[in-house]
């Protein structure tokens, strides 16, 4: 049993990155028609997996940070890309590589 929760947790976790990553993609594409990033995206152009909440923090014309938690896990996940902008869960981590912990 505590192999398959392990498992399930790995699970949770890359989902989380996965999440990120998109953000990275949806954030990108916005900036490029407006010039500065967003806090909300509608569900055409990015949403979370299942059980996943991502929430977008500080947006403004220079980067942002976001932060995953998935419902199955007490781990979170950040990410940050920008000028004045790090990671909410770990402020070491390099611009736009998520981090869990």
């Amino acid at each position: 049993i505590p192999k398959f929760a392990n498992t399930k947790e790995k699970a949770y976790v890359a989902s989380m990155k996965s999440d990120l990553r998109n953000l990275v993609n949806a954030e990108e594409a916005y900036f490029a028609d407006w010039t500065t990033y967003v806090g909300t995206f509608p569900t055409t152009q990015y949403s979370a997996s299942p059980g996943v909440t991502v929430t977008i923090a500080n947006p403004d014309g220079k980067g942002w940070e976001a932060s995953a938690a998935h419902t199955g896990t007490a781990i979170k996940c950040g990410i940050a890309l920008g000028v004045g902008h790090s990671n909410p869960v770990d402020g070491t981590a390099p611009e736009g590589e998520p981090r869990c912990k």
